[in-house]
């Protein structure tokens, strides 16, 4: 039995073949892609521009010997930049400065993070007010909180004052931010203070994600807060520390915004990180290759840095 194609009344007046219709279902889903690529387009254009390009750029720059304002123009020099990096000792103090406050910030500001979203997660009168209160913080520039800050360490700062009262005037604060043995402490001090609210968010994200019935099982079965921690709210928090551990270590070693506003690397170099060493090479001393050296060697580092903490945070099968 052979079957025939119905033909539009035109075409059979023509004589001429029928013409398959496009489906709809196509021409919606191509619309769709073409306004989806539109909408991407400034995202894509903007990282391109500001970082695919800059990161190309200073990877070729780091082996010339570039500077900021010229008449001359850069020659390749080969790897005299890193020969040059790897002798200089303020470098090495620097990566040991970024070393310290990582050490000490990422333990510090994750478990921090984690107690106060424990303690906003419960459901009781007044979490969203504590939420507001330590999320404030973040949403305040950087620039401005380091500014802040260093008038309360200032010799006669609200830090002081408050030391002086509680202790009767037995005790005189020190200068915080010109003592080689408490300028990084007290930036520590700050940058935790400041940032641990973002972090809680993050942690809070991820407590919420865990099922309420463990909980639940674990109250029938009569089980203790900490074993309640350690067997259900740690292990289901898995993906959420591994964000976070990584966010913080990355932010810790791109420590530049405090010390630029607060110590401009002092006392003695006490303070100077490997982001404010290239900034002060590539525009106060004009060095751009140099700073592209730096920038590059300080690049494989954080990424070295990022890779084995990954891999030493993953989900084990």
């Amino acid at each position: 039995m052979t079957s025939t194609i119905e033909r539009p009344p035109a075409a059979r007046a023509a004589g001429g073949p029928a013409r398959p219709r496009r489906p709809k279902r196509d021409r919606t889903s191509k619309t769709e892609n073409v306004a989806g690529l539109a909408m991407l387009a400034p995202a894509v254009l903007l990282l391109a521009l500001f970082i695919f390009v800059p990161a190309i750029l200073a990877f070729g720059l780091a082996f010339t010997n570039a500077r900021l304002i010229s008449p001359y123009p850069a020659v390749f020099v080969g790897l005299d930049n890193f020969v040059r990096l790897f002798a200089d000792a303020a470098f090495f103090r620097a990566l040991l400065n970024v070393g310290y406050f990582a050490v000490v910030v990422v333990p510090l500001q994750a478990g921090l993070a984690l107690v106060m979203a424990i303690l906003v997660n419960k459901k009781v009168r007044g979490t969203t007010f504590f939420r507001t209160v330590y999320f404030l913080p973040v949403v305040t520039s950087m620039v401005v909180v380091s500014l802040l800050w260093l008038f309360m360490y200032r010799q006669d700062g609200l830090i002081n004052v408050i030391i002086e009262r509680v202790t009767l005037g037995l005790v005189t604060g020190p200068d915080w931010l010109n003592d080689t043995s408490t300028s990084m402490p007290a930036i520590i001090l700050m940058s935790v203070w400041q940032g641990v609210g973002f972090h809680m968010i993050i942690w809070l994200s991820g407590l919420q994600t865990i099922p309420a019935d463990l909980y639940e099982a674990a109250d029938l079965d009569g089980v203790t807060g900490w074993q309640r921690f350690r067997y259900i709210t740690w292990p289901g928090l898995t993906a959420t520390r591994s964000l976070i551990l990584v966010t913080i270590t990355i932010q810790a070693l791109s420590l530049f915004t405090q010390i630029s506003v607060m110590t401009q690397g002092g006392p003695l170099n006490s303070t100077t990180t490997v982001v404010y060493e290239a900034v002060r090479s590539g525009f106060a001393q004009q060095e751009t290759g140099y700073a592209s050296a730096i920038s590059l060697v300080f690049f494989v580092i954080v990424l070295l840095i990022s890779v084995v903490q990954r891999f030493l945070s993953r989900e084990k099968a």
